[in-house]
């Protein structure tokens, strides 16, 4: 490693030596699955029917493997707080970094802006009809995304050790619900309420291979995404460049078992009927359960046991994006304002009231009238083109990154890094043309490449005034 980058290393330790170090080995696997595994992908992969194996396979060799293997390689050489935010800047340069962090710190305000909207649709099924005014009530959406952003605020100002009591609990919570629908088809067809189940069964695809491989780069960059979000935390995690690495190797294999078994069960017992792609768990345990007389109330627990991975999953989302402000903030890219810790939990204050403010009012803003709906969706549909630009980057970084970096990937990882970015641009290729209904597909497209340049122009825009800030304070130090 060259006197360059071990200097510049040296430069992050130093300022993470203040930060809290709560993460240990148990707790990066369970947050690597509460994470990585979403309740909805199993209802978008059975929309591929008896196929969706052959795809899931696909995205695995593809994207998954390509994307495990990069992290661990980046993690292992620059184990630093920030993440893919370093690992792009030393491989590239600062500006880079910042789009990469940009990109990445949008994604994860729309998620949690959406928080409240999710976990009130959750809530009204739970409750059966007498919730069913939840959903359509854009007051009790606000309500609940005012409760979800302080309840997120007030875990990220105490810090990971308390954070990540509601990852792990997230964790058990998703390998719980996932249990009881994967056992579920065995139960049936013990029961009789089954007549055959061939879970791992591979067939040709029926549908068109566009609408398929539309499919299959949701299943890769939506479903199997996510392991490099946990080295955004590595400057307050025991042994980092171990841990995180190990992390993924853990958690990998579980997360790929969860998925393809997951979509086999909602196959069973969904089959050619309507999937209800918000909540297909809780749907395929209603349909397996039809014969018991609990079946509603086990229905309910399942949606309550999503809705808890969903808080745990939206807690991560929030550490991650007030932490890439604070790491900006030590590169003076940002105001020094961002990195300011709380003087007793070590966490950087500024940065997470900052990050609640954005979320909440984006939240709130979004139940307003029609219109601003409407930009609300074509944001968030615009932010899995922004996941897709961070994982390009990230799998470009060992193709074509500093010399230091890339000479000492190995051609094998080359190769699969080459495939991860090939996935990358054709999940954003899929995101900008839609297979869904819309009035018009290339006004959809425009907005979405407009929603996507104007977002990255203001990050442009934002890193220059850093960057003009800097050096007219280097002048005058000078």
């Amino acid at each position: 490693m060259s006197s360059e980058l071990q200097s510049a290393e040296r430069s992050v330790e130093e300022h993470s030596v203040a930060l809290k170090k709560p993460l240990g080995l148990s707790d990066l696997v369970l947050t690597q699955i509460v994470f990585v595994v979403g309740s909805s992908w199993v209802g978008t992969a059975a929309k591929l029917g008896p196929s969706h194996l052959f795809f899931w396979l696909l995205a695995i060799l593809l994207f998954y493997i390509p994307q495990a293997a990069v992290v661990i390689y980046l993690n292992r050489l620059m184990p630093l707080e920030g993440g893919i935010y370093q690992w792009a800047k030393f491989a590239f340069n600062e500006f880079t970094g910042f789009i990469v962090a940009w990109n990445l710190w949008l994604l994860s305000i729309m998620v949690i802006a959406l928080g409240g909207m999710f976990i009130t649709t959750n809530l009204s099924y739970a409750l059966g009809e007498a919730g069913a005014w939840m959903r359509n009530s854009p007051w009790c959406v606000s309500l609940i995304s005012c409760a979800l952003v302080g309840g997120l605020g007030w875990t990220g100002v105490r810090g990971l050790s308390l954070g990540k009591w509601l990852h792990n609990i997230g964790g058990f919570a998703m390998l719980l619900a996932y249990a009881a629908l994967i056992v579920l088809p065995f139960v049936s067809l013990a029961r009789g309420d089954l007549s055959a189940y061939r879970p791992l069964q591979i067939a040709a695809p029926t549908m068109s291979i566009f609408y398929c491989f539309n499919i299959f780069t949701k299943l890769a960059v939506g479903a199997l995404s996510g392991f490099e979000y946990v080295g955004i935390l590595a400057g307050e995690t025991h042994a980092p460049a171990r841990n995180i690495g190990r992390s993924v190797i853990i958690a990998a294999p579980i997360i790929a078992v969860m998925f393809i078994l997951g979509t086999s069960s909602v196959l069973a017992f969904i089959g050619d009927n309507q999937i209800d792609l918000i909540g297909p768990v809780p749907q395929t345990l209603r349909l397996g359960l039809h014969s018991v007389q609990i079946a509603g109330a086990i229905a309910s627990v399942a949606i309550l046991l999503m809705t808890v991975r969903s808080i745990s999953s939206m807690s991560i989302h929030f550490t991650g994006s007030s932490r890439l402000p604070m790491v900006a903030g030590w590169d003076h890219l940002l105001p020094s304002w961002f990195a300011r810790l709380h003087a007793r939990y070590k966490t950087p204050i500024n940065s997470i009231v900052f990050v609640g403010a954005i979320t909440l009012v984006i939240a709130i803003s979004s139940q307003i009238g029609t219109g601003m709906q409407e930009a609300f969706q074509l944001v968030d549909n615009a932010a899995n083109v922004f996941y897709g630009i961070v994982y390009a980057v990230m799998f470009a970084i060992p193709i074509v990154g500093a010399s230091m970096i890339r000479s000492r990937a190995r051609p094998w990882l080359k190769v699969a890094a080459a495939c991860g970015f090939a996935v990358s641009l054709l999940a954003i290729f899929f995101t900008v043309y839609p297979i869904i209904d819309v009035p018009s597909p290339f006004i959809f497209a425009v907005k979405i490449i407009l929603v996507t340049v104007i977002a990255n122009m203001i990050g442009a825009a934002i890193f220059a005034l850093g960057e003009k800030k800097r050096r007219a304070a280097s002048h005058l130090t000078a």
